[in-house]
Formats: C-alpha cells, structure tokens, sequence
C-alpha cells in the first residue's frame, strides 16, 4: 500500500467532510490531550498504574498522535509540538520515572522467564504477531475489525525486559519454553535452550516454531485453517524508527492493512488470530529528552537502554534481562534518551513501551454479554436522527460516521449515551450532508465499536 497516498486521501476525506484547517482538527486532540493528563499516572502500584492507564492515560498518547497526524505546514507542526511538548512531555516524565522506581523496589509485574507460563495453541488458532503495536494502536485496531463484524477480546500483557524486539518477539511466541539467555549477549538476543543457537535472524525461531507443530506463514500466506500457525505482518516499528514523529501520518494506512490481514485470515478459516506485539513506544515531537552515559562504561548502547561492562561504576539502575535475570542492563530514567534528537524510542520501562494489549479475534461480533446488541428502529426527522435498540447494556453511546471505525469522521453535534429503555438521538452538524450514506454505530464504555447500521441522512430520498 502506497502510504503516503493513503494517508492525503484520509486527510483531504476529512477535511473536506469537517469543513476544517489541519490545526483546528489538530487543536481538537491537543483539548483531548489536556483533559487526559489532568489526572497524572505517578501513584500507587504498577497496577493500579495499568488500571489508570488502561481506562484513561492511553487516550492522552492517542491525542498526541492524532494531532500529529493534521499537521501539514511547517508552522502548525511548530505551533503542535510546542503544545504537546508543554503537556505530554511532563506527564509522561511523571509516570515514567514513578513506574521506575515501583519496579526497583517492588520488582516488575511482566517477571521474567522463569515465572513465564506459555499459553498452549488451539486448534485452528493463528497467532498474528505485529511488531510495535501500542496499546492506543491496538485500540484503533480494534474498533476497525469490529466494525467489520469481529468479536474482540482485550488482555493486559506487559512486555518483556528490555522492551526490544529481539526479547519481547520470542516471548510472546508459542515456542518461549524452549528459549533461553546466555549469560554474555550484548544485543538482547536469546538462543535456543537445547542447542545455544541465537534466534538472531529468524531461523532457529521458526525451526522452533515448526519443531512444536506450528505452520509459519510469511506475510503474503493465509494458510487453510488447519492446525496452529504463526504469521508476521505490519512493522509499525520499522516505519517509527524510520519517520520519527511522521509515523503518526501513515498510522491509518497501517491500521488498515492489518486489519485487512485479520480479516483474510478469518475468511482464510481461521476460527481464532491472537494478534500479539513485542512493545509499545515512545513518541516526541522534537525530541526526547538526552540523558549522558559514558560509551566507556556499555558494551552496547540502545537508544533506552544499555549493556554494561563487567565491574563498570555507574548509578544506574540495573533490571534483570527477561531471558536471563542474572544478566542485568541500565535504562534511562523517565522518558529520557542516551541519543541525542530521538523522537521515536523503546527499551526502556514505561507505560507506553510496557503494557500492551493482546487482541483475540474471531469471526461473529456479540457485542456485549447477554446476546447480541441490535439497533431495530432509525427514524429521521430533519438532520435529527432517532433510535431504538435491543440487548443494549449500560454505558452504550450512540454516533454517527462517514467511517464507521474511524472516529474522526464522526458528524454529530454530540455523541449521546441511551438512554435505559435503549434510545437516544443526536443531530447531524452539517446540512450540506443531507442524502448522503452514513453509519450508525454504536460505541461501548471503552469506545470500542459493538454494532453499526448503515442509513443515509434526513431518511430515504427519492
């Protein structure tokens, strides 16, 4: 897919339907972004610190990347990032450092190998692994594939230390039980348990995987259904570390493909995809913040974390290697960086790189617990749209989309919750909209999409 294509006709979509600059869309998350941080993260456990940040925190990174993604001339970006910077900068700081030093003293909630116990495959399981799928981008995900009739299930997982690619993938694969870490690496990188051959480059990984009756599937393959399989797809990763904070422009685009994976997956038979990802990141416009640590006292220096020497004195805090806890590493305190100019970085404990949320999909949407939630009446009187629904439990609002995943596209005056006896109206703010098709949807407390019906608005026109 032509990224840069994708995302000019999702930008030229919206603002063409809003009938608003890039900075006023821009300056609508940044009010997101300040509502989200009033409340701080810096308190009680890693728990309770997960709990905040799975109820809230993550739409304050959300906005941040959605304002981005408006951006299109030099100034708004300056005007964006200076905001941002004033906002986003300290309540990341905040949490960050305070999940430190919980972690320090009270040891960290994802634990190590050791503690690890590994989820057997099911039958006709096919697990999806995307590299860098953050918590807010596995929501996005989410809200599309139900939108596209999907049943989702949400599960806190905190990544693996330190929260890299070559540590975290292994651990998340059916196969980590076979998998260890020798006491010298300075790349992360663990080795098969029974052979000591490094998993670097991929090849004894997927022996493993094979070895334990998995089918590998590279990116193109969708495979039959049959058996157990493990597939590849959607580097999100690759193009954060490649654009900085411009990863945020193409973020849809790559939304969309995995989606489209997903979703040949389960048409391929493939009764349930596990959508799995190694780590989250961190994204500042402008910057992360530069902390110093002496190239003489590492034997590899990453962006958020290092390897020390032997008998090197430093006062670092040092965190035990997931694949070998007795191999510790350093990382840099709060959100800072030991590279000078990042925008885009992992490795390191916080919230962003650390929690995740795996995705277990299958096929047919129930909606909420208690059957399925059914919109049974829409009545149009004017711009003003009415409707009943059926099975609908507390907490269900009710919006209108020219996409029915994307909530940018919305076009209501106000999103409205139903009301007990399952109705609720909203007003369509554009008049100029009227005969157009559109999409009821209707959103769960977690704004996760449980149901939608297509109409066109003011009601059928002849």
């Amino acid at each position: 897919m032509n990224l840069e294509k994708n995302h000019t006709q999702r930008r030229n979509l919206i603002w063409a339907e809003l009938g608003e600059s890039p900075l006023a869309l821009a300056l609508k998350h940044l009010k997101t972004l300040a509502e989200k941080t009033t409340d701080g993260l810096a308190a009680g456990t890693a728990e309770d610190m997960a709990a905040g940040y799975m109820n809230s925190g993550w739409h304050a990174d959300n906005a941040v990347v959605q304002s981005l993604s408006c951006v299109e001339k030099n100034e708004d970006y300056e005007a964006v990032c200076a905001v941002i910077r004033v906002i986003y900068l300290p309540w990341a700081e905040e949490s960050a450092r305070h999940l430190q030093t919980v972690v320090d003293s009270s040891g960290y909630p994802g634990g190590t190998i050791i503690a690890h116990e590994p989820l057997p495959g099911q039958e006709s399981e096919c697990i999806l692994f995307v590299d860098g799928l953050r918590f807010d981008i596995a929501k996005r995900l989410s809200r599309l594939l139900a939108a596209r009739g999907c049943a989702i299930e949400g599960k806190q997982i905190w990544s693996a230390l330190p929260s890299v690619t070559a540590t975290g993938k292994a651990a998340v694969s059916p196969v980590c039980g076979e998998i260890t870490g020798k006491d010298s690496n300075a790349d992360f990188e663990p080795s098969v348990a029974a052979t000591g051959q490094t998993l670097k480059g991929g090849y004894h990984f997927k022996k493993l995987l094979q070895a334990a009756g998995w089918e590998v599937l590279d990116r193109f393959e969708v495979g039959d259904g049959q058996g157990k399989a493990w597939c590849e797809f959607g580097n999100i990763d690759h193009e954060g570390h490649e654009r900085g904070w411009k990863l945020t422009q193409y973020l849809d685009a790559l939304i969309k493909e995995i989606g489209e994976k997903v979703m040949q997956l389960i048409n391929a038979g493939w009764k349930n995809v596990r959508v799995v990802t190694d780590h989250g990141w961190l994204l500042l416009p402008g910057g992360l913040p530069k902390i110093d640590l002496p190239s003489a006292l590492t034997e590899n220096k990453w962006g958020r974390c290092a390897v020390i020497k032997p008998g090197a004195s430093m006062t670092e805090r040092l965190f035990p290697w997931y694949w070998n806890p007795a191999q510790h590493f350093a990382l840099a305190d709060g959100i800072s960086c030991y590279r000078n100019g990042i925008e885009y970085s992992h490795g390191g404990l916080s919230l962003q790189e650390c929690l995740n949320l795996e995705l277990r999909v299958t096929s047919e949407g129930t909606g909420a617990a208690g059957g399925s939630v059914d919109v049974t009446d829409i009545t149009w009187k004017g711009l003003r749209c009415s409707i009943a629904v059926d099975n609908a439990p507390a907490g269900i609002s009710f919006d209108i989309r020219t996409q029915a995943g994307n909530p940018s596209s919305s076009l209501v005056v106000r999103i409205k919750q139903l009301k007990k006896d399952g109705s609720a109206s909203v007003i369509v703010e554009n008049e100029d909209l009227e005969g157009e098709d559109a999409s009821i949807v209707l959103l769960n407390s977690d704004d996760e999409l449980v149901a939608q019906s297509e109409t066109k608005i003011g009601g059928e026109h002849i």
